[in-house]
């Protein structure tokens, strides 16, 4: 991470000439210039840096508060209207002017971090401001988020849990006063809404009363988010200072019976019938799945850390292998063969959190 990742998303990563990151670079280690940019993509990036900051790579510290001017300048009420628009041009002109509860969910994650490396005050605020925004305007009555303004279809469990992420992280990096006591109301919707009541299985999508979206008879189901939920779990059961949580080794077990055989890897969608819908396999979904081997082992679950350790290798053979240092190789489909031409800037949130992780807790 430190030789090879950061450097090149910090240098080949950035637009020199317009501000802002990359979405993604070729297999060659170029940048795609012409690619919309999804804003969650420029929080990701200014969270993983400043972050890293906070490990002992400083380097980036100082692009972090240029991707956040970029951010204030080219996508926060460009319209005159309060949040953050979804897409930009890469000139920096506004593409898609929706503001998405997904997106903001990266904004606090970042601010968060942020504030803590720089301990700048005007972060904090602009924490404060888009915190107030999510809750006012992104929000239901029922206490849901809405999934963009304009509303749009379906309602997603995915938002809700980048939101219960980014608390736990006010939490953890400000002391935010309000961050637990939202937290604990998005883990409710977890456990009351989001599980399917016959398989207790992860459900995606639903319709506007929150009744879950059937294709034949099944909802889809992403393992990834299932190893995901078990990470946030077992990190908001330890600043409560509670036992672990059943949910989180069920999640966990859920998620692995929707492993291929060859490494081990999460496919990406199952559904609630527990047939697979998509065979092919993200990198993300491998991250979150070391993330949640690691909780357990924090748990003591035995041989958890093997478990993570043994993942890891499959990775560093695999997705991690290529295309050039600091890059990786972002999907797999069914038969084991690469996908897709390009390396996406989004999945090095993922990747970071997960090294970041078996630093701390494998050493």
């Amino acid at each position: 991470m430190k030789r090879d990742s950061l450097p090149f998303w910090t240098m080949q990563g950035w637009d020199a000439k317009h501000g802002g990151f990359h979405e993604r670079c070729d297999f060659k280690g170029r940048p795609d210039v012409s690619a919309l940019r999804r804003t969650r993509v420029q929080w990701r990036q200014i969270y993983v840096l400043a972050h890293a900051s906070m490990l002992g790579w400083t380097e980036g510290l100082r692009l972090a508060f240029q991707g956040l001017e970029h951010m204030l300048l080219r996508a926060w009420s460009p319209d005159g209207k309060p949040g953050f628009v979804e897409v930009l041009n890469p000139d920096g002109s506004v593409a898609k002017a929706h503001r998405d509860a997904y997106d903001h969910a990266f904004a606090l994650l970042a601010l968060g971090w942020l504030a803590r490396a720089s301990g700048d005050a005007q972060v904090k605020s602009l924490l404060d401001v888009v915190f107030a925004f999510v809750r006012e305007e992104l929000t239901d009555a029922k206490g849901f988020l809405i999934e963009s303004l304009p509303p749009a279809l379906p309602r997603r469990q995915n938002p809700h849990m980048h939101m219960f992420e980014a608390m736990l992280a006010l939490a953890e990096t400000v002391g935010h006063p309000d961050s637990l006591t939202e937290a604990a109301r998005y883990r409710r919707m977890l456990e009351k809404t989001f599980i399917d009541r016959k398989t207790r299985l992860l459900l995606e999508f639903f319709d506007d009363d929150w009744k879950p979206v059937e294709e034949n008879g099944a909802a889809i189901v992403e393992p990834g988010h299932m190893a995901e939920w078990v990470w946030l779990l077992r990190k908001h059961d330890k600043m409560l200072g509670e036992p672990p949580t059943p949910l989180g080794t069920h999640f966990l077990g859920a998620a692995l019976r929707a492993a291929e055989p060859t490494h081990g890897f999460l496919i990406d969608e199952i559904d609630t019938l527990s047939q697979p819908r998509k065979v092919s396999r993200r990198l993300w979904p491998q991250t979150e799945l070391i993330k949640a081997w690691l909780a357990q082992a924090e748990t003591g679950a035995d041989r958890a850390d093997e478990a993570a350790e043994k993942v890891i290798e499959q990775m560093m053979k695999t997705y991690l292998a290529g295309p050039f240092a600091g890059g990786w190789y972002d999907q797999f489909d069914g038969k084991g063969e690469v996908t897709g031409e390009f390396v996406p800037a989004s999945s090095l949130y993922h990747i970071f959190v997960a090294v970041a992780e078996a630093n701390r807790v494998l050493g």
